[in-house]
């Protein structure tokens, strides 16, 4: 299955040649969380714990999400330094570009979040600002769509194409970002699972690499990867149990922005490696789907924090903060896997492992009692949209 893993357009070492993306935003990344940590503590910017949805004990220092940010931006940069000045490069910089001014607005918005706790009106319209970036950038699956309406038999309108096209992206936008921040309930949990998924699909980039599948989108998506992990590596020291200093919704919204990126640029061709990329995704998507499911089926506000999620009811049935980060790392694992196992076969047959994981995971969550409320696990007062 995996023989056509690494294709014969490009040698491996095309991919190979962007390794000072991962070490200047690894490195960078480390320095800026550090500095960002003890800037935290000077001008007082910390979390403290409360008896319901929070498990530290000790005010815990924000911003971590700015030098996850930082280290991001090195990377990038160096990628672009590192980009030959032929007739794509020009394309290249406006997506990378595109990607990174949205990150950035994500990263900001979140910050103001942390500092000032906006409300969640005010927190949507920012990402969609954000999203807009993405598609002011070129960044569309357009693809996927007009090969979907070719399935069928209809050749779709090209205005029409664009429009649904900005649509997903608005959707993908919103929905990967608040899927990030609510994972962000324990330490080293979100970070973690968030290399995981980038580690996917990085595989999944090298993959479409090799066989030269783009010339603009594949060095976009390599530097994109590249980056993202080294950045979030360079966070994770410092986020592990017990962490010295939390992401905030400044830190989640940028990954979550980051993976909507990454997964509409991998639905720029056919629909098999946007559904792969989905799939890789899945545990941030399971989760958020099991807390808004639990909510409505128990008639309590869908944007109320609660601790309710997968990660809490492991906790709450005995489980300690390591292990379930530990069992959440493997489950991040296990999805990105069947991605990867996705993006090798026909897109037909992609589409019925896509239904089959929704339909097993629903199956689990309900069986295991996911699904339910009661004790710790009721809402509590503040109705936000952010965990922490």
């Amino acid at each position: 299955m995996f023989e056509n893993m690494i294709g014969n357009e490009r040698p491996l070492s095309w991919v190979l040649q962007f390794w000072p993306v991962l070490a200047w935003s690894f490195a960078t990344a480390l320095a800026a969380t550090w500095l960002c940590k003890k800037l935290a503590i000077k001008l007082g910017i910390v979390d403290k714990p409360n008896d319901t949805v929070k498990t530290h004990k000790e005010p815990v220092a924000y911003l971590g999400g700015v030098g996850i940010l930082v280290g991001l931006t090195a990377g990038i940069l160096a990628g672009i330094s590192l980009l030959p000045h032929d007739e794509c490069f020009s394309g290249i910089l406006k997506l990378l570009m595109g990607i990174l001014i949205g990150g950035a607005i994500a990263c900001f918005i979140g910050l103001v979040d942390d500092l000032a706790d906006i409300k969640p009106w005010q927190k949507i319209l920012g990402q969609l600002i954000a999203a807009a970036g993405l598609i002011y950038a070129g960044v569309l699956p357009t693809g996927s769509i007009a090969w979907s309406g070719n399935v069928v038999g209809i050749t779709l309108n090209e205005t029409f194409v664009q429009a649904v096209a900005a649509g997903i992206v608005f959707v993908f936008v919103l929905g990967a970002t608040n899927s990030l921040n609510l994972l962000d309930g324990l330490d080293g949990l979100c970070a973690g699972v968030t290399a995981i998924i980038t580690l996917g699909m990085l595989f999944l980039t090298v993959h479409l690499a090799t066989w030269g599948l783009s010339d603009t989108g594949d060095p976009v998506r390599v530097i994109i990867c590249l980056g993202l992990v080294g950045g979030v590596m360079g966070f994770l020291p410092f986020n592990r149990h017990p962490a010295k200093i939390f992401m905030g919704d400044a830190g989640s919204l940028l990954l979550g922005f980051m993976m909507a990126a990454m997964m509409i640029m991998f639905a720029r061709q056919i629909p098999r490696w946007w559904l792969a990329s989905i799939v890789i995704f899945g545990l941030p998507i399971l989760d958020t789907a099991v807390a808004f499911a639990r909510r409505i089926m128990n008639k309590r506000p869908i944007f109320t924090s609660d601790r309710g999620h997968i990660y809490d009811q492991m906790m709450d049935r005995g489980m300690s903060l390591r292990k379930t980060v530990i069992v959440c790392y493997l489950l991040a694992g296990m999805y990105a896997a069947i991605g990867l196992v996705m993006s090798q076969i026909r897109t037909r047959y992609a589409l019925i492992v896509c239904i089959l994981v929704i339909v097993n995971s629903a199956v689990i969550v309900w069986k295991e009692g996911f699904l339910k409320m009661e004790g710790l696990r009721g809402a509590v007062k503040k109705e936000v949209i952010s965990e922490r």
